[in-house]
């Protein structure tokens, strides 16, 4: 894993998530590519209805025009920003900056081809003060994304504690091939957790157990817990009791925890576990 691609849009989560970046790329010997994508529907014309017969679509054209010149600002403030964290960090030789114009969602898909790892905050810059609001782009790229995507938190801190949440589904199983051959989980502590539902206690416990299996093959001897309850629930408690510090888990697999990620309870779980999730197709 040898280049990470970063979306950031100079939000606090964005800031965070340099740090993280910056923290992964020292880990792993990677470089960094930074994106910033200027929305173009920020610079949509409405279509007025000109009643006086003396207004038109010129005073937008002037609108435009200055909110054009403010995002080069912010693009270049942006970049400061980010670069400064990278530089501190000691990675900023290894770091560069593009700015596009567009759907980050579309952006993102050329820088994403050369990148091993994505990694973004999970609120913008305008979701700082809304405490239950996830970035509005967040669940698009993560679902149209075929890397691995790591969605940061608010607060940097250093990762020692690692958990997988195991379904037994197909990108559970990546996710486990990942962590048994990358070099980076050999110096963490590991926990893979499954969670019964429904009086399903034997199959939470094979997956558990195969899981236990693929990880012990590779030199890796994690904790193992089987969990009970509702899955998001009894996963963001885990999180927590265990001081874990990364959690894993497949974006799409065939039971209820890939509805985490991908679904109605996406919000619920990152908005729980104040961690960063790294999230597998």
């Amino acid at each position: 894993m040898k280049n990470l691609l970063i979306c950031t849009d100079g939000s606090n989560y964005s800031q965070e998530c340099c740090r993280y970046a910056a923290w992964f790329a020292k880990q792993l010997g990677a470089k960094v590519e930074v994106l910033y994508v200027t929305d173009l529907r920020q610079f949509e014309i409405p279509v007025v209805a000109d009643l006086s017969g003396s207004l038109g679509i010129q005073p937008y054209e002037g609108m435009i025009a200055q909110l054009q010149e403010v995002e080069v600002r912010k693009a270049k403030f942006v970049e400061e920003s980010a670069m400064a964290i990278f530089e501190t960090e000691g990675v900023l030789d290894y770091t560069t900056f593009h700015h596009e114009t567009g759907m980050l969602v579309d952006a993102i898909e050329d820088y994403a081809e050369r990148a091993d790892m994505i990694l973004l905050g999970k609120r913008g810059e305008n979701a700082n003060f809304a405490t239950e609001h996830l970035g509005s782009m967040l669940e698009r790229v993560v679902r149209a994304s075929t890397k691995p995507c790591v969605v940061t938190s608010r607060e940097f801190r250093p990762i020692y504690h690692v958990a997988i949440a195991c379904d037994g589904g197909v990108s559970c199983q990546r996710a486990l091939e990942f962590m048994a051959h990358s070099e980076l989980f050999r110096a963490f502590d590991l926990h893979v957790v499954s969670v019964a539902e429904s009086h399903q206690e034997d199959q939470a416990a094979a997956q558990l157990a195969e899981a236990e299996r693929m990880m012990n093959a590779s030199g890796l001897y994690p904790a193992c817990q089987v969990l009970s309850g509702e899955a998001e629930t009894a996963i963001a408690d885990y999180v927590q009791s265990a001081k874990i510090d990364l959690l894993v888990a497949g974006a799409y697999g065939h039971s209820r925890i890939r509805k985490l990620l991908i679904g109605s309870t996406t919000t619920e779980l990152l908005r729980r576990c104040h961690v960063p999730v790294l999230c597998f197709r």
